[in-house]
C-alpha cells in the first residue's frame, strides 16, 4: 500500500487514480465523523463531497508536516460548520432514516451507545476531539491541529469529555467506570 505522501505527489502530478485511492482510504471514516456533526445524512453527504472537492482543489496547499488525514478532517470540520448544525436530537426522536444511520455508525465504531451518549452530553468540539482521537486513532497533536486548538486544550478537553461520559453512563447503568482516567 502506498503512503499518503506518495499518493499526494502522484495526484499533484495529475493521477486521478491516486486521488481516488486517497478518497477511498478516507471516505468511510470522514462520513462517520460528519454524521456525528451534521443534522442529517444529506448534510453529511454534502459536507463529505465538499471536503473532497476542496481537498482536490487545494491539494498543493497540503503541508507534509501534518498527517494527510488531519488536513482532511480540518476541511470536513469547516464544511460541517457551514451547514449550520442543529442541536443533537435523542435517537428515539429521530426520523427512522437518521436513527438507522446513527445506529449503523455506532455499530461500525464497535462501541455500543458511546457515540450517541457523546452526542447527547458533550459540546460539538469535545465530541469531535473524542471521535478523532479514539474512533479515528489520530494522535493528540493531530487532533489539536484538526480542531485548530492547542495540544494542552485538546488533552484537557479529552480528559473532561471522558470524565463527563463516564459520569453520564454511570447514572444510566451501574458500575460504569471504563472511560475515567
Amino acid at each position: 500500500m502506498k503512503a499518503d505522501a506518495e499518493l499526494v505527489d502522484a495526484a499533484l502530478a495529475g493521477s486521478v487514480e491516486a486521488f481516488g485511492e486517497l478518497v477511498g482510504r478516507y471516505q468511510a471514516g470522514l462520513f462517520r465523523f460528519l454524521l456525528t456533526r451534521c443534522a442529517t445524512r444529506a448534510d453529511a453527504e454534502d459536507a463529505l463531497q465538499d471536503t473532497f472537492l476542496a481537498a482536490f482543489r487545494y491539494l498543493a496547499s497540503y503541508r507534509r508536516r501534518w498527517q494527510f488525514s488531519t488536513w482532511l478532517y480540518r476541511i470536513a470540520i469547516r464544511n460541517a460548520a457551514r451547514l449550520r448544525i442543529r442541536p443533537a436530537e435523542p435517537l428515539e426522536d429521530l426520523p427512522d432514516e437518521r436513527a438507522d444511520v446513527l445506529a449503523e455508525c455506532i455499530r461500525d465504531a464497535d462501541a455500543g451507545n458511546l457515540w450517541l451518549e457523546a452526542r447527547r452530553h458533550l459540546s460539538p468540539e469535545a465530541q469531535a476531539a473524542l471521535w478523532l482521537r479514539y474512533a479515528e486513532d489520530l494522535p493528540v497533536r493531530e487532533v489539536a491541529r484538526a480542531l485548530g486548538r492547542t495540544q494542552a486544550w485538546t488533552k484537557v478537553t479529552l480528559l473532561r469529555a471522558r470524565r463527563r461520559l463516564a459520569a453520564e453512563l454511570a447514572e444510566e447503568t451501574t458500575g460504569c467506570g471504563v472511560l475515567s482516567g
